[in-house]
């Protein structure tokens, strides 16, 4: 039986045979901290263990499998935000193909020589525009000036095949019924193979894919109607980030998953940082996607049995900062402030002693004294330990005359200022 037009059964098990000797059967265990949290059973399908710290090397070595020798002695290209790329790039190596590799400048420096180190002298790395897609039309150049076989990082029936064998690697685990599998969705590609499985061989299973808010590529074009390309996106879920899916994908995608929904880039970092804290488990922002969902589906889990895929651990360590910093702005823990300060000795201590709660911390601090003015504004951050503490901050600050203008909700001001 076919699940689609394009992806059956049958080459999903091909593609499986082929990877058994080259990828890592990752583990599908149960996550106790999430369980009691949703009160319900969560298993994690650890893609974050594979081989090259994510599942991307399953679709990138089927697909160079697929060419034929003629293909695979010319070399091949490819455009990748970066797991796609660590994913080609061991493929190569492993293979012995040259091969180049075209990388958006914003990509994470661990990515890039994590892309180098697999791929060693097998594959060359070209850094070029800010995003995935102007990566993408550069390799799409590089193909037809030099007739190399280009390996898509997701629109590709051979690409899908491959990432389908996470569903047959969970299915061959689960000693149980699944209920809901929640997979990441960024161009589609592990999405579709997935639920083509799950569509033919677990049909009872809810399967929910789970995008960025700031890249939510899938859900525009399901309410269009069409594949719809996004002007702009929130680069950071890296790893999910696109501008369009593909649209084989789409069309497998919206025949198949049974919901779509986006989460809160700050949410998928306060998620990321209760991973670590909390089970010593290093996830990459597209990592934690499918984990950042539960809140948003709690009523529809509750008691079930729920398998979240844990797509990759690329994660580079000088990010931590700024994933804390987005969680705490989520949380409404931190919040930034242009404060009025009366130009006069004592005025700081004012507010100190008048405005900030026992708990409260200051945590960023700009002023210069402008001795022509009344007042003087500086840029306070202020972190709390409980929300409910920004509600009488907020009536202290204009008690005493300390308020200027809020930041959190004026993003460019708030970029330019801190």
């Amino acid at each position: 039986m076919n699940v689609s037009a394009n992806i059956n059964l049958k080459e999903i098990r091909k593609a499986y045979s082929v990877l058994k000797d080259v990828v890592v059967h990752t583990p599908l265990v149960q996550n106790i901290n999430t369980s009691g949290k949703h009160e319900c059973l969560v298993y994690l399908k650890r893609e974050d263990l594979q081989v090259v710290r994510s599942y991307k090397i399953r679709g990138a070595y089927n697909k160079l499998k697929s060419l034929t020798q003629e293909e695979l002695k010319n070399g091949i290209v490819c455009a990748s935000a970066g797991n796609h790329a660590q994913g080609v790039a061991y493929s190569c190596s492993k293979l012995k193909v040259k091969g180049t590799i075209f990388m958006p400048t914003t990509t994470p420096k661990q990515k890039i020589n994590q892309v180098k180190m697999f791929g060693e002298e097998w594959v060359e790395v070209k850094l070029i525009g800010d995003t995935y897609d102007d990566s993408y039309q550069a390799a799409l150049t590089c193909q037809k000036e030099h007739n190399l076989a280009f390996i898509h990082p997701f629109d590709d029936e051979k690409v899908i095949e491959g990432q389908a064998t996470v569903g047959i690697e969970i299915l061959e685990d689960a000693d149980f019924e699944i209920d809901y599998l929640i997979v990441p969705v960024g161009g589609g590609g592990l999405a579709s193979g997935v639920s083509s499985v799950f569509k033919e061989l677990s049909p009872k299973t809810k399967i929910i894919g789970v995008e960025p808010l700031g890249a939510a590529a899938l859900n525009a074009s399901l309410k269009n109607g069409y594949n719809t390309t996004l002007n702009d996106i929130d680069k950071f879920v890296d790893g999910a980030a696109v501008q369009r899916v593909g649209d084989l994908t789409y069309d497998i995608c919206k025949n198949l998953l049974d919901d779509v929904i986006s989460v809160h880039e700050g949410k998928v970092c306060s998620t990321i940082l209760e991973l670590y804290n909390k089970d010593a488990i290093v996830v990459e922002p597209a990592g934690a996607l499918t984990l950042a969902a539960l809140d948003q589906l709690k009523d529809k889990i509750k008691n079930k049995n729920v398998v979240c895929v844990v797509s990759g651990s690329n994660n580079d360590i000088s990010r931590m900062q700024e994933i804390k910093e987005r969680s705490l702005l989520y949380e409404q823990l931190k919040h930034y402030f242009i404060v009025n300060f009366p130009q006069r000795a004592g005025a700081l201590r004012e507010f100190l002693l008048n405005v900030l709660g026992p708990t409260d911390d200051i945590v960023h601090f700009e002023f210069s004294k402008k001795t022509n003015k009344e007042n003087g504004p500086a840029v306070v951050g202020i972190e709390l330990k409980n929300k409910k503490d920004f509600a009488p901050l907020i009536k202290k600050m204009k008690e005493f005359n300390f308020y200027g203008e809020y930041l959190n909700d004026k993003p460019h001001l708030f970029e330019y200022l801190v």
